[in-house]
């Protein structure tokens, strides 16, 4: 009996246990609802005296957080946000969270994770959240915390206090964050402009599975070449659907884009000029922020020191150190401002804002400009373009769909292998085939390098290169033409005038004979005579001077 009213005592402990944390949380619940219960703040914002949340009044933190926002509206991208900051050297606040400097307000670079926290905190656009995440215990014991979508969280109270951006601008980073993650996820989708020279880069689909292509970049001599490729089938073992060389396709694209932009070239390189000048000048006041700051602390510091008692030295010293620190603190501050001032009008000086107004009414000009980088381009088609359809068949279809919905079709022709494209011109191989009918391979090399023909690798003609492409071609030597001429060998013209090989070679080199070379080097092949042959006589040395005079009409010619 005894053993019963223990475990019913038991039992209503328990109960009264989980009334109690029922009503605990129900406590939270309503608080949260009504928009009052208190969190801690992320940094740009903080509670004032009567509990609300406000603005930071520090004119320099509302400056470092607006301009984080900006600066990944523009850029597209967390990482590139982090590379900006440390480009223009500037820092970001953050509060201590505890330890003896809790809530102290610090400075430091800015790093990836923060920006992160940042653009997924909604507190930055004025609302009051609360039951974003939800947390369980696993089999093994374990707390994992899962985060739950928009339409799931338990409160949502839209301008409930001040905040830097809408409630739109906060959706659209969300999505800008997500499509760079599935960047690098299964499906490999839309990703932020990188710095390869794939200009479609996240933006090819897949006309046979309806997927998105990858990016595959190859080495060659005039640098790196893209690829567009669907590879999802490879995880199955399958062959992939698509692979398709991307230089053709991006220079199609930028021709489309430069007959599509040009009407409006005068705004938009306008618009870009303005951004420069905003951009340059948000960066300035904020490091002129941070000098009028460091100013303050060194005279706050200096204030200190001279309001304490002379003959306490230990306290005396302590801030008398403290103030040349800060001391030291403004001078690197004004020092880092006047440097960072200088190098940003450098880059932004008044020709080259006369410069850029005078592309505005050249776009292709702009578009080839070498200085205009190859993530630069890529921001300007995804302006105008949504994505485009690749298909491959007896041509290449590309199917552009633009941002206000119309569309255009081009047709490219499929790209030659790579034997192809190293192949020499035709013409050049007929203007060989008709040299051979007077010249050796080595003349012909000469001939063709000093009138500026090259090889189809790009390369200056030599004997070796004639001959391949001879045989490559099947084209008949200057042997077999002259042969075919009725031309004879040294031996056969000795045998049937009747005289020795050295008789043709002394008759020969005082043009009693006809001779023309068929290679490098100086064999030859002799035309016959005639009805009227020279035969050998006595006393031939002295006469084949006169005897050379009867064949001056009919020059020799060897070539």
């Amino acid at each position: 009996m005894a053993l019963c009213v223990l475990v019913l005592k038991g039992t209503m402990s328990e109960a009264e246990l989980h009334v109690l944390r029922a009503r605990l949380r129900g406590g939270l619940l309503n608080k949260a609802r009504r928009g009052e219960l208190e969190f801690a703040l992320p940094v740009g914002l903080i509670h004032d005296a009567a509990g609300k949340v406000i603005l930071d009044p520090d004119a320099e933190v509302q400056q470092s957080v607006r301009l984080l926002f900006q600066t990944f509206r523009r850029q597209g991208s967390a990482l590139a946000t982090v590379k900006s900051f440390r480009e223009q050297g500037l820092l970001f606040p953050r509060r201590l969270r505890a330890g003896a400097r809790r809530g102290e307000l610090v400075w430091a670079p800015l790093d990836l994770s923060r920006v992160l926290r940042a653009l997924h905190n909604p507190r930055y656009t004025g609302a009051f959240v609360f039951g974003r995440t939800r947390s369980h215990k696993t089999v093994d014991g374990r707390i994992t915390i899962e985060s739950l979508p928009e339409d799931e969280w338990l409160v949502l109270l839209r301008d409930a206090n001040p905040g830097y951006i809408t409630w739109e601008e906060y959706q659209e980073n969300i999505r800008r964050l997500r499509e760079s993650a599935q960047g690098y996820g299964g499906d490999r989708r839309r990703s932020p402009p990188r710095e390869g020279p794939a200009l479609l880069q996240g933006l090819v689909m897949c006309g046979v599975c309806g997927r998105r292509m990858t990016v595959r970049y190859h080495s060659q001599s005039k640098g790196l070449v893209p690829s567009y490729v669907c590879q999802q089938e490879v995880k199955e073992a399958e062959p992939i659907c698509q692979s398709i060389p991307g230089s053709g396709i991006d220079q199609a694209i930028g021709e489309l884009l430069l007959e599509v932009v040009t009407p409006v070239a005068l705004e938009v390189a306008l618009a870009v000029q303005e951004e420069l000048r905003a951009r340059a000048q948000e960066a300035d006041r904020l490091r002129r922020t941070r000098v009028e700051r460091a100013r303050y602390e060194a005279g706050l510091a200096e204030r200190r020191y001279l309001h304490v008692d002379p003959a306490n030295r230990l306290v005396a010293d302590a801030l008398e150190a403290d103030w040349n620190a800060k001391l030291r603190d403004l001078v690197e501050a004004q020092q880092e401002y006047e440097q960072q001032r200088e190098t940003d009008q450098l880059s932004l000086t008044e020709d080259q804002r006369t410069r850029v107004a005078a592309l505005a009414t050249d776009f292709p000009q702009l578009w080839r400009d070498a200085r205009t980088s190859d993530r630069e381009r890529k921001r300007m088609t995804r302006l105008l373009i949504e994505d485009v359809t690749l298909n491959k068949g007896a041509d290449i279809l590309l199917q552009v769909r633009f941002k206000g919905g119309a569309t255009r079709e081009l047709h490219l022709p499929l790209p030659l292998n790579a034997w192809r494209l190293r192949q020499t011109d035709e013409a050049v191989v007929a203007k060989i085939d008709a040299l051979l009918e007077r010249h050796t391979e080595g003349e012909i090399a000469v001939i063709l390098n000093e009138q500026g023909y090259r090889s189809g690798s790009g390369k200056v003609f030599h004997l070796e290169i004639i001959s391949k492409l001879r045989r490559a071609y099947g084209l008949k030597t200057r042997y077999e033409r002259l042969r075919e001429a009725g031309l004879l060998t040294k031996k056969e013209i000795a045998s049937r005038l009747g005289v020795s090989v050295s008789t043709v070679d002394i008759w020969r080199t005082h043009g009693i004979l006809r001779a023309r070379r068929y290679d490098d080097r100086n064999a030859r092949l002799y035309e016959y005579p005639g009805p009227n042959p020279p035969v050998k006589a006595q006393g031939q040395k002295l006469r084949l001077r006169d005897r050379a005079k009867s064949f001056s009409a009919e020059s020799t010619e060897e070539v």
